[in-house]
C-alpha cells in the first residue's frame, strides 16, 4: 500500500469516527490498513496514520479499540525492529550526529523525532508552539486548536517528554468530543476551556499529574465535576466556609414581639414587629426597632 492510498484511507478512517459511522467500517478500514502497511518512521510521520489509529484505542466500541491497540502495537515492534537492525542505526548509537538525506549532518535541533522525545523550553516556558509539536491530528482545525490548548494545560511545569504529553492530549479531546459529539456545541467549546483552566490552575498540580500518569483517564476527566476537578485542600477549604456559614445560619435571632398599638407612619397599618435595647444611658428608657409587617418600612423610637 502506497502512501497515497494510507492517506485515503487515513481520511475515510477520520471520517468514519467523526460521523460515528457503524463499528464495522471502521474495523474494515483497519483491518485494510493491518494487511496493506508496512510501516517504516518516516511513513507513520508523513501520512500521520499511527496517530489516527492509535486514538481509536479510546473508541466506544471494545472491537475497534482492541484492534486498533494491536495495528499500533505491531507497527511500533516493527519499526524498532528496523531501526535497530540498520547499519545507519548502528552508526547513529556511536555518537555520529544522524545524516539527512543530501548527506550533511543533522541540525543541532535533531530530529522531529527527537525533539518530540526532549524538553527545549524550561518547564514554566512550555507551550506546544515552545516544543515545537504537530497539533495536526483530525484535519478538523477547531478540534486541533483544542487539542494544542489541551497541551498547554498538560505541560506546564511538567518535564513529562513533548510525545507523551501530545498523545494524552489528544487521547483527552477525543474523549471530549465522544461525549458531546460535535466540535459545534457550546458544550464542547466550554469543557475545553474548562480542563485548560483546571489542568493550569498553579494550586491544583496534583490535576495534571493525576492525568498524564494515567490515574485519571481521559473518559473519566472529561465527566468530572467543578467540584471534583478541586485540589483536596481546596475542597476542605470549602467544607470549612460552608460549615461557618451554615453555622451561622442556625444561631438564635434576637426575638422580636408584634405589637397592635404601633402604627406605621407609611401605611398606616397597626401590624408593627419590635425588638427593645438599650442604647442610652441606664436612667432612660429603651430605644424600639420597629418594622412594619405590611409594607416593610423600618424605623427607631
Amino acid at each position: 500500500m502506497d502512501v497515497k492510498e494510507i492517506e485515503l484511507r487515513s481520511k475515510a478512517l477520520t471520517k468514519a469516527a467523526t460521523s460515528n459511522e457503524p463499528s464495522a467500517t471502521i474495523i474494515g478500514i483497519l483491518k485494510d490498513l493491518q494487511k496493506g502497511v508496512r510501516p517504516t518512521e518516516d511513513l507513520l510521520r508523513s501520512t500521520r496514520i499511527g496517530i489516527i489509529v492509535n486514538k481509536l484505542k479510546q473508541h466506544k466500541s471494545p472491537d475497534v479499540a482492541r484492534l486498533s491497540s494491536e495495528i499500533v502495537s505491531k507497527w511500533r515492534s516493527e519499526v524498532k525492529q528496523k531501526v535497530s537492525g540498520s547499519p545507519a542505526a548502528s552508526q547513529r548509537s556511536s555518537g555520529s550526529p544522524r545524516p539527512t538525506p543530501n548527506g550533511t549532518a543533522s541540525p543541532a535541533g535533531g530530529t522531529p523525532s527527537d525533539r518530540m522525545s526532549k524538553l527545549s523550553v524550561p518547564p514554566d516556558k512550555r507551550t506546544w508552539k515552545a516544543d515545537g509539536v504537530d497539533i495536526n491530528s483530525t484535519l478538523n482545525k477547531i478540534r486541533d486548536s483544542c487539542i494544542g490548548l489541551l497541551y498547554d494545560g498538560l505541560c506546564h511545569n511538567t518535564t513529562e517528554s513533548p510525545r507523551v504529553i501530545l498523545l494524552k492530549a489528544i487521547a483527552v479531546e477525543t474523549a471530549t468530543f465522544s461525549l458531546y459529539g460535535s466540535e459545534s456545541k457550546p458544550e464542547y467549546r466550554t469543557k475545553i476551556r474548562s480542563l485548560f483552566q483546571n489542568l493550569k490552575n498553579k494550586s491544583n498540580p496534583q490535576l495534571r499529574m493525576r492525568v498524564l500518569s494515567n490515574e485519571v483517564t481521559p473518559d473519566v476527566f472529561v465527566r468530572m465535576s467543578h467540584d471534583q476537578l478541586k485540589s483536596a485542600e481546596r475542597r476542605e477549604e470549602d467544607r470549612k466556609i460552608e460549615k461557618e456559614n451554615m453555622d451561622k445560619a442556625m444561631v438564635a435571632q434576637a426575638e422580636r414581639s408584634i405589637s397592635t398599638s404601633l402604627q406605621c407612619s407609611k401605611c398606616g397599618q397597626r401590624k408593627v414587629t419590635y425588638t427593645e435595647a438599650q442604647t442610652r444611658s441606664a436612667d432612660e428608657p429603651m430605644t424600639l426597632f420597629c418594622t412594619c409587617l405590611n409594607c416593610g418600612k423600618s424605623w427607631k423610637q
